[in-house]
């Protein structure tokens, strides 16, 4: 141990004396030595530099202080992608599209998207000066905005599908994760439910503790949730303590191949005892438990240190060695199902473990074919979006769908972008074509959110659940 610290030590002080370049040491410490080290663990294993874990505890605590939207890169410029609803940025009037030319007189050119987003943040009751390009206004427009606590939700979306069958959309499992959920159903009136459509699609998971809290809402009191063990952890059980079962109304869980960590374990649980009827694809496949560890100037370890367990005893990881970060995450290893890993729910039906949690029922989105991959590979659905209410006010009727006037200024701007299409592309596209440009303008004429709940409303799987083996 001491001799292969003596070694590293020599290495970087060679590196520091004989690079071409100035080293600098939190990068190739940061960055470079400690992040390598834990590659070779796991992909899960992390370091977080000042930064990175300042964005961490505020992806946990589900808040943070600044103007509240959502930016992103374009063409080397810092847009904005959507402000959030109500936040300070929403109230002011910056819209999706809006190039961000300035901060506080500091033009962006040159500038990162962090360093961009570094700016925009700052303490509550601050003033932030923002200057952005609009298409169609021949001068910038200045927002003058001041800054205040930005909430972002983990439950996104909770309304009724139909009378009393519920929709719930959980993005993601922060510190406030239980309590937004219970206060969802409570709202919703949940003794008269007759169905729950819980929807985990693309929730990446987050808080073990807020998933177990989620699952113990459906559980009879003393069902396993989740158990947990490593080699220098000992085993931890979770069990229901709530006896949620009185709770009797059928469940649907959906996921796909992002549903991860925190999301599989609600999912797992409820499969395991036969309380949900699991909708969808194969879920992520991480079965892996990271303890944070506080590091000096204000950095930190996340470090694996065990396993986590369905109640069947599944173990839901995916394998991850001899393949690289980069297929791991991208899912280009075939392998599925652990066939030597075989267990079985409470009612004696078969599941496995390996390649994540399986759906009882298989749904995968139909494939985008090359013409759409090509529009959305452009951003031509959000750059036309930008355009068309650049000199428009951002305005349009509840029940607007898009027309054949709205749909000839698309062909007008894909052809000033030099996109290419035929007009058998657009007839064959049609329904396609009209629900993203439905999406993008929902969007800025009301917001992302509003735009979500649409999503949801015209998406075929979600009013098909109801009919989905008789589960609702």
């Amino acid at each position: 141990m001491r001799s292969s610290l003596r070694r590293i030590t020599r290495i970087y002080s060679l590196v520091e004396a004989n690079a071409a370049e100035r080293v600098d040491p939190d990068k190739a410490i940061y960055k470079g030595a400690i992040p390598s080290m834990l590659r070779t663990l796991d992909p899960h294993s992390n370091f977080y530099d000042p930064r990175d874990f300042r964005l961490l505890r505020e992806e946990q605590n589900g808040h943070y202080f600044g103007v509240g939207m959502m930016v992103g890169s374009q063409d080397g410029k810092v847009i904005v992608i959507h402000p959030f609803s109500g936040s300070p940025a929403y109230r002011a009037g910056l819209r999706p599209g809006d190039v961000i030319q300035s901060v506080n007189g500091q033009n962006t050119e040159g500038l990162t998207l962090v360093q961009v987003v570094d700016r925009l943040k700052g303490p509550r009751g601050t003033r932030v000066k923002i200057a952005v390009t609009r298409d169609g206004s021949e001068q910038p427009l200045v927002f003058d905005i001041v800054r205040d606590e930005i909430v972002r939700r983990s439950v996104k979306n909770a309304f009724f599908l139909r009378p009393r069958v519920a929709y719930i959309h959980i993005e993601t499992f922060n510190e406030n994760t239980g309590r937004e959920f219970e206060q969802a159903l409570r709202k919703m009136n949940e003794r008269e439910l007759e169905g729950l459509v819980l929807d985990l699609r693309g929730n990446p998971g987050g808080l073990l503790s807020e998933g177990v809290a989620v699952a113990d809402r459906f559980l009879r009191k003393g069902q396993p949730i989740v158990s947990h063990r490593g080699r220098t952890s000992p085993e931890k059980f979770y069990v229901a303590t709530r006896n949620g079962a009185a709770r009797d109304y059928p469940i649907v869980v959906l996921v796909d191949r992002l549903s991860a960590s925190a999301a599989e374990i609600v999912a797992g649980a409820l499969q395991d005892h036969d309380r949900a009827w699991i909708l969808g694809e194969n879920t992520f496949g991480k079965g892996l438990v990271q303890s944070q560890f506080p590091m000096p100037q204000d950095t930190a370890l996340l470090l694996t240190t065990a396993r986590y367990y369905t109640p069947s005893g599944r173990l839901i990881q995916r394998n991850y060695e001899n393949i690289s970060f980069f297929d791991y995450y991208s899912r280009k290893e075939s392998e599925t199902r652990n066939s030597r890993d075989v267990k079985s729910t409470d009612s004696g039906r078969v599941v496995y473990g390996g390649g994540g949690i399986e759906p009882d029922e298989k749904y995968s989105p139909p494939k985008l074919n090359r013409f759409q991959r090509r529009l959305l590979s452009k951003a031509a659905f959000f750059n036309f979006t930008s355009h068309y209410f650049g000199s428009r006010e951002a305005k349009l009727a509840r029940d607007w769908r898009p027309d054949e006037k709205t749909l000839d200024a698309f062909r007008d701007f894909l052809r000033k972008r030099e996109i290419p299409f035929t007009e058998q592309e657009i007839q064959e596209n049609l329904p396609f074509l009209k629900e993203r440009l439905l999406l993008e303008m929902y969007t800025t004429a009301f917001s992302k959110e509003d735009a979500d709940r649409l999503a949801v409303e015209i998406d075929p799987l979600t009013p098909g659940v109801p009919s989905t083996k008789g589960v609702l």
